[in-house]
């Protein structure tokens, strides 16, 4: 076996302690990740020359900042976590970072209802500041995919979300098994590749609004192929047939849920043009 095999044998997911409170790699890659989605998207407002204002971007950040986290730590408690109705009834324990008198940070988040937080965060944000929802939602398309890289590589270095056996050379030993990488999989797929898709896209886009629908889809495709490789939530197991898993079905419900708003709005926008044309 390599280094690379027994890399979590050897590494540490704490960076450092401050102040006695350990900081994991898991939280920096998650900071990464949010700060390079704010700074990605003012590259394509400067490249672009899109209508934006730096003040504006700055303000929306911190809307998606608190959406975010609150929707990804709430979905994970409702969609994943085997206590719901303990955290329902007592709800100051979410954040708590303490067991026991000890600190182990929150642990537990969910993509998709970090998505839900983004969604309320970002229209309660053009709601407040008369921003059409559509523009700025084709900003969030370019922005997020490379800076979600960051988010799936703290989950490889804060050992979670492991990958199905396998006995392919570039495995990984998790107590004593060796299991696929499947968390720089999903980096590969639902970071990079959704980025090409999207980046890819904008060349063909006919209405406002449309990139944020083509990020939907391909990410939900991209992110059921992904799961081929990664085991099921232990607390959840397989949903069918031994090889489905939840984060499947979630995955492409939201890329048919995307789908259908795309054929919803390109077709009123073809109806517009033709309004316009007649």
């Amino acid at each position: 076996m390599s280094s690379w095999n027994n890399i979590y044998e050897t590494f540490d997911p704490i960076a450092f302690s401050l102040f006695s409170i350990p900081v994991h790699w898991y939280g920096i890659m998650y900071v990464l990740a949010l700060v390079s989605a704010l700074y990605i998207g003012k590259y394509f407002i400067k490249r672009d020359k899109l209508d934006f204002k730096g003040e504006e971007v700055d303000s929306y950040f911190i809307y998606v900042e608190i959406g975010v986290i609150l929707g990804a730590r709430l979905g994970y408690i409702l969609f994943y976590d085997t206590q719901t109705f303990y955290y329902l009834s007592h709800p100051w324990q979410i954040f708590n970072p303490f067991q026991n008198g000890e600190f182990v940070g929150i642990r537990g988040m969910s993509y998709h209802g970090a998505v839900l937080g983004f969604l309320i965060a970002t229209y309660m944000y053009t709601k407040k500041h008369k921003i059409a929802l559509g523009k700025i939602m084709d900003l969030v398309a370019i922005s997020v995919p490379l800076a979600f890289v960051f988010g799936r590589i703290g989950n490889f270095l804060n050992q979670e979300l492991i990958g199905r056996e396998t006995d392919v050379p570039w495995g990984i030993l998790v107590d004593g098994v060796l299991r696929h990488p499947s968390q720089l999989y999903e980096a590969i797929l639902e970071g990079i590749g959704v980025f090409i898709v999207v980046y890819i896209y904008r060349n063909y886009q006919r209405f406002s609004g449309e990139l944020i629908l083509v990020y939907a889809i391909s990410y939900g495709i991209f992110r059921a192929i992904a799961e081929i490789w990664r085991a099921p939530d232990v607390q959840i197991g397989y949903i069918c047939c031994d090889a489905i898993t939840f984060g499947q079905v979630l995955s492409l419900g939201m890329s048919a849920a995307a789908l259908i708003a795309w054929f919803y709005f390109y077709g009123k926008s073809k109806n517009i043009k033709s309004k316009n044309n007649a």
